[in-house]
């Protein structure tokens, strides 16, 4: 079942497509003093608006919830690390099972440079980049320097 705000959406989109067929159909055309306010027409615009954005999130979101990969092969594999090479190019490594695949990946071409036994990560590899504020201040400092 909708929603009632999102049923009253809809609704309020849809009353101006009956009236135009009604005029079209040979029906009389609404008197000067019919014409909608301003505020009427600007509020149905918004809640057309806000109708279509929710019907796109929640069709992104069924995507998303779509193509993910379930049951077993879910934790199958995994991109361990990746770093680019060139515009379009990339060399990736992919963790399969206990083996790591080293992949060089081009637009349209997947090629194995490498299969290496699983290893562990460094600390220092898998720590968060440094604190991009601290470092400006001492980048600023150095330079103030002679």
């Amino acid at each position: 079942m909708l929603p009632r705000s999102l049923l009253l959406a809809i609704l309020s989109c849809c009353t101006p497509l009956a009236r135009a067929a009604e005029v079209g159909a040979g029906g009389a055309a609404p008197a000067a003093g019919g014409a909608p306010e301003l505020g009427a027409s600007a509020l149905q615009m918004v809640f057309g608006l806000l109708a279509v954005l929710a019907l796109l999130l929640g069709t992104l979101w069924l995507l998303k919830r779509l193509s993910q990969p379930r049951g077993p092969v879910a934790g199958l594999m995994r991109v361990v690390a990746g770093v680019a090479v060139g515009p379009r190019e990339r060399v990736v490594i992919l963790e399969l099972g206990n083996s790591w695949l080293v992949l060089g990946v081009a637009p349209g071409q997947v090629s194995t440079l490498a299969e290496i036994p699983r290893q562990e990560i460094p600390a220092a590899a898998s720590a968060s980049p440094p604190d991009l504020p601290a470092w400006l201040r001492q980048v600023v400092k150095q330079r103030g320097k002679p």
